[in-house]
C-alpha cells in the first residue's frame, strides 16, 4: 500500500527541515533500500544531511540476542553447565517469538535514542497482522520480565531462610551449580537481576513512549479500495483499544483531479518500459497478465471474472 515510500519521504522531509532522523524498516521483505535506490543494512547508513536509514534484520538480531544471553548465562554458572546453557538456548532460538521480541529488543532501544541521537524514528512496520503482533510484546515482555524478578526474589529469601534453618545446598547439590541463591548479595545473583531489571527498563520505556502521544503516534498508509480500508479500520480499532495514538491517515495512489487522459498516457508509456522488462527478467516463467479492473474485486462474481481473466477459460 506504499508504506514504505510515504515513511521514506516523511524522513526526507523532516531532514530538509533541519530535524535528525532515521528511517527503519522492520518488514522482513525489505524494501525501504530500493525506494532510496542504494543498498541500506543492518548498520545506520547516512542518506542525505540528517538522514539516516536501517533495516533490521530479525534473524540476525535473534542470533546476536541469543548469543548475548549465552555469555550472560555462562557468567552465572559453574562451567559444567556451559554445554547445556548451549544446548538450551540453542533451542529456544527457534521457538516462536523469538525474533519478534529480538527485534523488539532493538526497536526499544531505538526509541529509547529518540531525542539523544536524533529528533524523528520512523518505523516502516511489516504488514498490519504481524506490526499488530509486535506491538502487543512491550506489555507482555515486561510482565513476564516482572515475574521472573519476583520468582528470583522468592527463590533468594526461601534460600535465605534454609540456610539459616541449616539445609543451605551442600556441594553435590545442583544449586550449587547456578552459586548460592541463599545468599542474595551473591555476585552472580546480582548480575543476574541487574540484567533482567535491565531488560524491564527498556521494555517499560518502549510501552511508555507507544503510550505518550506527545512523543509517538502512528501513520495509517491505505489505498482507495474496499480491502484496504477494511483492514486499516480494523488495525484502528486494535491500536484505538491498545490506546496507542493514530496521528494520520494518507489515502495513496489517489487519481489525480481534472483530465486524466494525459496522466494516463504518461503511466501507459511507463507500463510499456516495465512490461519489457518483466518478460526480460521472468522469461523462463508462465506470465499471465491481469488488466486494471473498473472497480473493486469483492464477492464471487468479480472472483469468477478474475479467475476467467488469469485461466483464459
Amino acid at each position: 500500500m506504499g508504506k514504505t515510500t510515504i515513511a521514506a519521504a516523511l524522513g526526507t522531509a523532516a531532514a530538509e527541515r533541519g530535524r535528525r532522523c532515521v528511517v527503519v524498516s522492520t518488514d522482513p521483505a525489505h524494501s525501504l533500500g530500493d525506494v532510496f535506490d542504494v543498498a541500506i543494512g543492518a548498520a545506520e547508513r547516512p542518506l542525505a544531511e540528517g538522514l539516516w536509514g536501517l533495516e533490521i534484520d530479525a534473524q540476525h538480531e535473534a542470533e546476536r540476542h541469543i548469543a548475548a544471553v549465552k555469555q550472560q548465562m555462562k557468567g552465572l554458572v559453574h562451567p559444567r553447565m556451559y554445554d547445556e546453557v548451549d544446548r538450551q538456548l540453542d533451542l529456544a532460538r527457534y521457538a516462536p517469538g523469538t525474533e519478534e521480541a529480538a527485534l523488539l529488543e532493538r526497536m526499544a532501544v531505538l526509541m529509547g535514542e529518540a531525542g539523544q541521537r536524533f529528533d524523528l524514528v520512523i518505523f516502516d512496520t511489516a504488514p498490519t497482522g504481524h506490526t499488530l503482533r509486535l506491538l502487543s510484546l512491550p506489555e507482555i515482555m515486561a510482565v513476564w520480565t516482572e515475574g521472573l524478578l519476583r520468582s528470583r526474589d522468592r527463590s533468594s529469601r526461601l534460600g535465605s531462610m534454609l540456610q539459616r534453618l541449616g539445609g543451605g545446598p551442600g556441594r553435590g547439590d545442583d544449586q550449587s551449580l547456578v552459586g548460592t541463591p541463599s545468599d542474595p548479595t551473591d555476585a552472580r545473583t546480582a548480575r543476574l537481576r541487574e540484567v533482567l531489571v535491565t531488560r524491564q527498563r527498556t521494555m517499560r520505556r518502549a510501552r511508555d513512549i507507544l503510550l505518550d502521544a506527545d512523543l509517538s503516534g502512528f501513520v495509517l498508509v491505505l489505498n482507495p479500495d474496499k480491502l484496504s480500508i477494511l483492514e486499516s479500520k480494523r488495525a484502528l480499532q486494535w491500536l484505538e483499544r491498545s490506546h496507542l495514538q493514530v496521528s494520520a491517515v494518507i489515502v495513496n495512489r489517489v487519481l489525480p483531479e481534472g483530465e486524466v487522459g494525459a496522466f494516463l498516457d504518461a503511466r501507459r508509456r511507463q507500463e510499456a518500459v516495465y512490461l519489457v522488462e518483466i518478460g526480460r527478467e521472468f522469461a523462463h516463467l508462465p506470465t499471465g497478465f491481469l488488466p486494471l479492473l473498473p472497480g473493486d474485486v469483492r464477492g464471487l462474481d468479480a472472483l469468477r471474472q478474475v479467475g476467467r481473466l488469469l485461466t483464459g477459460v
